[in-house]
């Protein structure tokens, strides 16, 4: 296995790693700005306390990669595979980014926050949200089973089809108008 290079407090403007290459490593409180790492392999590297801006992440290789607090800030994140990443203290938060087809299946994640983001396709089979927030979020096709939804915040969320019999829901907040997207699986209407 290749030995792992440390970086710290280190920040990283317009750099294209799709070109120039990625260095395996661990990156501790790390700014990645107008960064593209589409497609670029970035498994089993270490991000603790980074924060990516307008990054463009799309399908990029994340197996056993780590991100503990990690920022993700008006990012291009489509069809990244999350549900790969390694779970030890996972934790992220999301805002203003694209999450279309991403997959965070069978994964924790506990109060995450998901502010602005569009989220069409999304994966959440089987995770557990608990607490989690989706602030504004575009849910479109989103996938929602088996999951726990439990004091989820969905209330100035849109377009979500959630299956309250195949989901934990327990104190999870809805605004009364998205009460529909608990209701999709009967085809009823609703008039407002």
């Amino acid at each position: 296995m290749k030995e792992k290079s440390f970086f710290c407090d280190v920040t990283y403007s317009n750099n294209d790693f799709v070109k120039d290459g990625f260095t395996f490593g661990e990156y501790e409180n790390c700014v990645f700005k107008n960064c593209r790492f589409a497609n670029v392999n970035l498994s089993a590297c270490v991000f603790i306390g980074c924060e990516f801006v307008n990054c463009e992440l799309s399908n990029a290789k994340i197996n056993d990669t780590v991100f503990r607090e990690a920022k993700f800030t008006n990012c291009k994140l489509i069809g990244l595979q999350f549900s790969t990443c390694n779970q030890l203290l996972l934790s992220m938060e999301f805002e203003g980014s694209q999450l279309n087809l991403a997959s965070f299946y069978n994964l924790k994640l506990r109060k995450t926050t998901f502010s602005k983001c569009e989220m069409r396709e999304t994966d959440f089979v089987n995770a557990d949200l608990t607490g989690s927030r989706f602030l504004e979020c575009d849910l479109n096709k989103t996938l929602f089973e088996s999951s726990n939804l439990s004091g989820c915040d969905f209330r100035s969320a849109l377009n979500y089809a959630i299956d309250p019999e195949k989901n934990r829901i327990a104190k999870a907040k809805f605004s009364v108008l998205g009460i529909e997207g608990l209701l999709t699986k009967y085809d009823i209407t609703i008039e407002r």
